[in-house]
């Protein structure tokens, strides 16, 4: 390769997003859409569709998943997820606010961007949040056993790796959502210490508390990953609002697609889907 090839690769590679971008299409307001721990965009393939007529529709793999890198250094917290996803934006010249829909653990990772870049975002779309409180702070002992519960659950995933791969093919296969749900050797580092250091260790709470953002709550009432006591205190702050679907788990399912879609819709009024 001749000097004038290779600095025109390495420039190339200065261009490209640090995360794969596999869905910019479309024309009118962005929509970025951010899937949850151990999965891909295809988390979103339901709500691509509704919203892309009017928007421009964006869906990348967080760091670490899908086909994105997996750098030998990262640490997988909430601020490192968010720094890959605005350096990202930028390379995508996503310049006018937006609206940002997070899923799972990408709800976190939304909120947190929310709190530090407000004036980027028109609305933030928070689905299946899985919101955990340090149990000792709870009050009620239901809620608080089920925090209790779910951190000793994590604790043991991030132990038992082989029980944790093992189980996780298994759920990927009856998964309705083709690569919705991947834990394996590639993506192992990624997937533990995403779970250590922004799922049990997130600040949703305060971050939703610390931006202006009007925000939009949705999620399954058959959401095994959710505690009500805790997502209750998101609950009942003014600028939040929430939609319960009827029958919906974790998974964005066509029925949660329509309320995701008509929720960014509320956010970009002269558009439909």
């Amino acid at each position: 390769m001749n000097l004038v090839a290779a600095l025109r690769d390495r420039l190339a590679a200065r261009r490209r997003p640090p995360l794969h971008v596999a869905v910019d299409e479309g024309d009118g307001p962005a929509v970025v859409l951010v899937h949850g721990i151990a999965s891909s965009y295809t988390t979103f393939e339901n709500v691509v569709p509704l919203v892309q007529p009017g928007h421009r529709v964006i869906a990348m793999d967080l760091l670490g998943f899908g086909a994105s890198p997996a750098p030998p250094s990262a640490t997988f917290t909430l601020d490192e997820h968010v720094l890959y996803l605005e350096r990202t934006l930028a390379r995508l010249r996503v310049r006018e606010p937006f609206v940002l829909v997070g899923h799972s653990m990408g709800a976190l990772i939304a909120t947190r961007f929310a709190a530090r870049r407000s004036s980027s975002l028109t609305g933030l779309v928070l689905v299946s949040p899985p919101v955990y409180l340090p149990p000792d702070i709870v009050g009620d002992p239901v809620d608080r056993a089920a925090m209790s519960l779910y951190r000793r659950v994590y604790e043991f995933l991030r132990r038992k790796r082989q029980f944790t791969l093992r189980n996780a093919a298994l759920l990927a296969r009856l998964s309705p959502i083709r690569d919705a749900f991947e834990v394996s050797e590639r993506n192992w580092n990624a997937f533990v210490l995403s779970l250590q250091n922004a799922i049990e260790t997130q600040t949703v709470i305060t971050d939703a508390a610390a931006t202006d953002v009007p925000i939009e709550v949705i999620y399954g009432t058959l959401d095994p990953f959710l505690v009500p006591g805790a997502l209750r205190v998101i609950e009942r702050m003014r600028h939040v609002t929430v939609h319960k679907v009827r029958g919906g788990d974790h998974l964005i399912r066509m029925p949660m697609a329509r309320v995701v879609a008509r929720a960014i819709d509320s956010f970009t009024p002269s558009t439909g889907s």
